[in-house]
């Protein structure tokens, strides 16, 4: 039968460390408490004079002064580790957590599952090829020699990296070892424990390289038991349950997400916030009842992403300040010009210019670099502009202190298209349907970087059915939507249908259209 020996990591809220040693304690599991020698003394007394009769809990030897990202919450974790080893023989796992983690599962449940399955539970991916470091130093955090605190010596930080770089002081992993990197909390059996602690003794070299390694928490105890343990022998999915948010912040739980938290498989959850009085409650009461059915597995984690990405364009809640009125307005038209080759739709667009009373723009949700007003942000980019599409339209019909306005848009833009059609202000768009020469695919394909001038002309010319028909879908789709006030002109259609069409669109005399329909170059390239 499993029994836990829990390594408690804190460094404040001594009435809180006390009510979680008492809920993991209740049901039989065990306790070793490092409590951070940052901490005033004081605190640490009170859980000293407190629990220093109680048999199912001990103290690390040694308080560590602990920084983040040091070797210091390595030492803290070994020095709980040794005594929880040395203090509980009858302790067949053990088990890493903090102050700020409470169980989601009940000690009943989190036994049976580790007696099902005889493994070490600890994420312990490849530190190269994972891809799990999403910000920030890489390889620096092994090749160079970490010996300031970045948060606490900012400037002294990144000195010292930039001197080693200067001067070539690149160091290697200690020979034999494959790097490896995860979640930094983690269950693992007696015996790797052992084998650990062990190889600590015999190894020294391997503690000095750690040492000076740039968050040490998430990688030493992976690449060791990675090192140590067979591969069928390792469960890679953490038994804690953590969320970072997209600025890399650990996502802090609030009493609200009780039940989220118990649909997880981890058998903890970390962070709980320091307020969150009644989840802490009901999860320590959690972990002692008997006979508790938990409802199948989700994934919080794709859950979360999703309503982030949806918060991202004021879609979580509700819509972001400048979306409250996210129509282009009544009363406002909109002409869009459709036409795959650029050049075509801008000299189009100039020769509007000259009979019709319109402001003119062109390809601003395609093109990154295009002359626009300051509008405070919101068109720095093509992403900006798109996401907030009708408040971008809106903003330019108050700068031009205009009710029309003519804008060109590449037809791969379709939604963007529907969804401007579907808008309260009259939207007309006039199709451009040109002749496609292999000469302009070649281009359009150079343009687009899907062909290089070092590509086999064999490969190019595979390559252009499947180029020619991609452009032909982009035109039947817009012909396809359905959508009122689309107007068309076709490369071998009369100057009279194209200019019937032209009038439409703009409504303009024949005369003007006719004009424009029967410019030389209207096709040309």
């Amino acid at each position: 039968m499993a029994r836990i020996a829990f390594l408690l990591l804190c460094h404040r809220d001594p009435a809180g460390v006390l009510q979680l040693v008492a809920d993991l304690t209740a049901p039989g599991d065990l306790v070793a408490i490092h409590y951070d020698a940052r901490a005033p003394k004081a605190e640490f007394q009170i859980l000293a004079d407190a629990l220093k009769n109680n048999p199912s809990v001990t103290f690390a030897r040694r308080r560590i002064r602990c920084g983040w990202g040091e070797w210091s919450l390595v030492e803290a974790t070994l020095q709980a580790l040794s005594a929880a080893r040395d203090a509980f023989p009858e302790a067949t796992h053990f088990y890493l957590i903090s102050g700020d983690c409470r169980p989601i599962k009940s000690a009943e449940h989190v036994h049976a599952a580790l007696d099902r399955d005889d493994a070490d539970r600890i994420e312990s991916v490849d530190f190269h090829t994972s891809g799990w470091i999403k910000t920030g130093f890489q390889e620096e955090r092994l090749i160079y020699r970490h010996i300031f605190n970045e948060r606490r010596h900012k400037r002294l930080y990144y000195a010292s990296i930039a001197a080693q770089k200067a001067l070539g002081l690149r160091r290697r992993p200690p020979p034999g070892l494959q790097i490896r990197i995860g979640s930094q909390w983690w269950c693992l059996r007696r015996a790797t424990v052992d084998a650990i602690l062990d190889f600590c003794q015999r190894r020294p070299e391997v503690i000095r390289f750690f040492r000076r390694t740039w968050i040490p928490d998430e990688i030493f105890f992976q690449t060791l038991v990675h090192h140590l343990v067979p591969r069928d022998e390792i469960r890679l999915r953490p038994p804690t349950f953590l969320m970072f948010s997209d600025y890399g912040m650990p996502v802090t739980f609030y009493n609200d997400h009780g039940d989220l938290l118990l649909g997880q498989e981890e058998f903890f959850a970390r962070k709980i916030s320091p307020g969150a009085t009644a989840l802490k409650e009901r999860l320590g009461r959690l972990y002692s009842e008997t006979g508790h059915v938990f409802p199948p597995a989700t994934d919080a984690r794709r859950l979360y992403d999703f309503v982030t990405r949806q918060g991202r364009i004021g879609r979580r809640h509700g819509r972001r300040f400048w979306e409250s009125d996210t129509s282009v307005g009544a009363g406002r038209e909109l002409l869009i010009v459709v036409c795959k080759k650029w050049h075509v739709a801008r000299r189009f667009a100039d020769d509007v210019s000259f009979v019709s009373n319109v402001a003119m723009l062109d390809y601003i949700f395609d093109e990154e670099d295009v002359a626009l007003p300051d509008l405070g942000g919101i068109g720095m980019t093509i992403g900006k502009r798109t996401r907030h599409r009708r408040a971008f339209l809106r903003l330019l019909f108050e700068h031009f202190a205009t009710d029309r306005l003519l804008i060109c848009l590449d037809p791969a833009n379709i939604d963007l298209l529907r969804d401007v059609h579907a808008d309260r202000n009259a939207t007309r768009t006039l199709a451009i349907e040109c002749d496609l020469s292999d000469h302009y695919l070649i281009g359009h394909a150079l343009r687009i970087g899907l062909v290089s001038q070092d590509t086999p002309p064999a490969t190019v010319r595979q390559l252009l059915p499947t180029l020619r028909n991609t452009v032909h879908a982009e035109v039947d789709a817009i012909r396809d939507c359905g959508l009122a006030g689309v107007f068309r002109i076709r490369e071998r259609a009369s100057p009279e249908e194209n200019a019937r069409a032209i009038e439409g669109f703009l409504g303009i005399p024949a005369e003007s259209a006719l004009r424009i329909a029967s410019h030389p170059t209207l096709f040309a390239d």
